[in-house]
């Protein structure tokens, strides 16, 4: 697995100088010449950085302002690439950019700044990683003990698969044992989502810190087999914040 992302721009020099830079970060480029274009792929796809050209192509500004509202990308490491006649760098991280590079970019400058940023996309990886997982998971809800399996799991949520529908809003407990360890995980949880096949989507809440740890760390080690050298750099990411 390789990081995502989408470079807005109609400039052949940018693209030139930023799409290998990137491919060498192991970071697959999707390029977009129109503005409209690179609003409808941001709202259907995720990716782990956003360079949108933000002077130079018509309606690129707009983008920038606007991708903090979009669900699947509002939390992406964004790049502001300005002319220096328009935007100003300010401006532009007002306008929520994470990294700013003016005009000229030089390859020395595109590889610095991004191999700076390379830590915070492996962080946000994680954040929303999900990883298949089939194990037995024991729902307490109210005096009922309900069995089930999970799908995948994340640092922040479970996926479930149960023999019958579980009520969308309910708070159960879960209980459950991370797969190649004697780890015993004790959760409360909610219920985001469910539908009448038995799948369920759950959230996990109060969580006890030596068991969020340790599901990070589970996860964390996941994450790496997928993505080599994310787990040094979340480590180098934590040390920045």
């Amino acid at each position: 697995m390789t990081l995502e992302s989408l470079l807005l721009s109609q400039d052949p020099e940018l693209v030139r100088v930023i799409r290998p830079t990137l491919e060498k970060l192991s970071i697959d480029v999707e390029i977009c010449h129109e503005a409209r274009s690179a609003a409808d792929i941001l709202i259907s796809e995720k990716f782990d950085a956003v360079i949108v050209d933000c002077d130079d192509l018509k309606g690129g500004l707009e983008v920038l302002q606007g991708l903090r509202s979009t669900p699947s990308n509002k939390n992406s490491v964004t790049f502001a690439i300005l002319n220096g006649k328009k935007t100003t760098t300010q401006d532009a991280f007002g306008m929520g950019a994470n990294f700013v590079l003016q005009k000229p970019i030089s390859t020395l400058n595109a590889s610095r700044c991004f191999h700076a940023a390379l830590n915070f996309m492996v962080r946000e990886r994680r954040r929303y990683f999900r990883h298949p997982v089939k194990m037995p998971i024991q729902i307490v809800l109210g005096d009922k003990k309900v069995k089930a399996s999970s799908t995948n799991i994340s640092e922040s949520g479970i996926a479930l698969q149960l023999r019958e529908a579980l009520p969308k809003g309910a708070t159960p407990h879960l209980q459950f044992t991370l797969p190649e360890t004697d780890h015993k995980m004790s959760l409360e949880a909610e219920v985001v989502w469910a539908d009448v096949k038995g799948r369920a989507g759950l959230r996990f809440h109060h969580v006890e810190k030596e068991s969020q740890v340790y599901l990070e760390k589970w996860l964390d080690a996941r994450l790496e087999d997928e993505l080599p050298g994310a787990k040094d750099l979340i480590a180098e990411s934590g040390t920045l914040q």
